[in-house]
């Protein structure tokens, strides 16, 4: 039994282009992103989205499309990579921590470890 559920949606765009979306972003959501995060951290928090679930704002690096995508997080990162890879995703990077997977249409999202305050009441249990 493990335990999982969308916790960020994340919002990429490459360094080149992150200024300009940030300051985007920032004025669609009211959000406080300054567009210049440090170098060491490329997230920038926007918006809670209800349930403690959080917009952010993540600097890429080049070659990385600017795109939404999902984290996941669980409890178990290796028993809901094996869930989803049996409904059709595929492994993208397999890191130590976290898992990188493409759903079967080619989106991209991560399962992570737990990340939320409210995980554990909003949840889903899988056996």
């Amino acid at each position: 039994m493990h335990r999982s559920r969308i916790g960020v949606v994340l919002i990429d765009h490459p360094a080149d282009l992150y200024p300009d979306a940030a300051r985007f972003w920032a004025a669609a959501t009211g959000g406080p992103a300054t567009g210049a995060p440090p170098p060491e951290n490329p997230y920038e928090h926007l918006a809670s989205l209800g349930g403690d679930v959080s917009l952010v704002l993540q600097r890429t690096g080049r070659g990385t499309p600017s795109r939404v995508h999902l984290d996941i997080e669980t409890d178990d990162v290796p028993a809901e990579t094996s869930r989803l890879l049996a409904l059709g995703a595929q492994v993208v990077v397999e890191h130590e921590e976290y898992r990188i997977l493409a759903d079967p249409g080619g989106l991209v999202f991560c399962i992570v470890p737990v990340q939320t305050k409210d995980f554990a009441e909003r949840a889903t249990i899988w056996q």
